[in-house]
């Protein structure tokens, strides 16, 4: 029997996924558990975000099916699969910088979940203090890891209980890096489940379960974070 520590969150089974012609992911299939953190670790290219893009229907899987909770949603448009409690934090993040914090927030808004407490901007506040003390700053004033940590708290407003990180360090100064590690912990301990992709792997040992290798839009490799040997994340991941 399935319990709701060990539910399957998401769970790909052989996504093929092509843009045009051309075919990015070959046999895609993995899960994301209740309550893991769960990392994608490849090269520039791999299909990380392409597996994501098809998660939330931004590409349409031609063969396989993805499943979230057990509801088949490799046919939903983006919207109708957040509604169901996907959050997607894209790597060039995409907030808007005109609107101030608490604007971009309430964008993001949407009703809160049963069995879960909503995310409110005192709690979002809380989990992110810069933001608070720049609430009515304008956001395409902020720095590059604000930025980023704006974007996590607009995707909790919408109460996800499964949020999907694309390249969340990537970029960001080792102090920011650290306050994502804390954050992404901390969300964790709110039951929020974790899909990343990552080439920072000792930022995905410190805040990841298991681990999935992809190389040329396959995976390669699965284990726990800390069964995976530096000479097989090398072989496949290494720049």
């Amino acid at each position: 029997m399935t319990t709701a520590a060990n539910q399957t969150m998401l769970k790909l089974d052989a996504i093929d996924a092509f843009y045009g012609k051309a075919q990015i992911l070959f046999g895609m299939t993995l899960e994301v558990r209740q309550g893991e953190v769960v990392v994608l670790l490849g090269r520039n290219g791999a299909g990380k975000t392409t597996t994501f893009k098809s998660i939330m229907g931004i590409v349409r899987p031609k063969t396989g099916k993805v499943a979230f909770k057990g509801t088949p949603i490799h046919r939903l448009p983006p919207f109708k699969t957040c509604a169901l409690g996907l959050g997607y934090v894209p790597e060039d993040r995409r907030i808007f910088s005109k609107l101030s914090v608490q604007e971009n927030l309430e964008v993001g808004r949407q009703p809160g979940r049963q069995g879960h407490e909503p995310w409110t901007f005192q709690r979002l506040f809380e989990l992110f203090p810069n933001l608070g003390e720049r609430r009515h700053q304008e956001g395409g004033t902020l720095s590059g890891g604000e930025q980023q940590m704006l974007t996590i708290a607009r995707t909790l407003m919408g109460n996800p209980e499964l949020i999907i990180l694309d390249e969340p360090s990537e970029g960001l100064a080792p102090v920011i890096v650290d306050q994502l590690a804390a954050t992404i912990k901390r969300l964790k301990q709110e039951g929020v489940s974790i899909l990343l992709a990552e080439q920072n792997l000792h930022f995905a040992r410190h805040v990841c379960d298991r681990a999935y290798l992809i190389h040329h839009g396959k995976v390669c490799h699965e284990s726990t974070i800390a069964d995976l040997a530096d000479e097989t994340y090398e072989k496949y991941c290494a720049l």
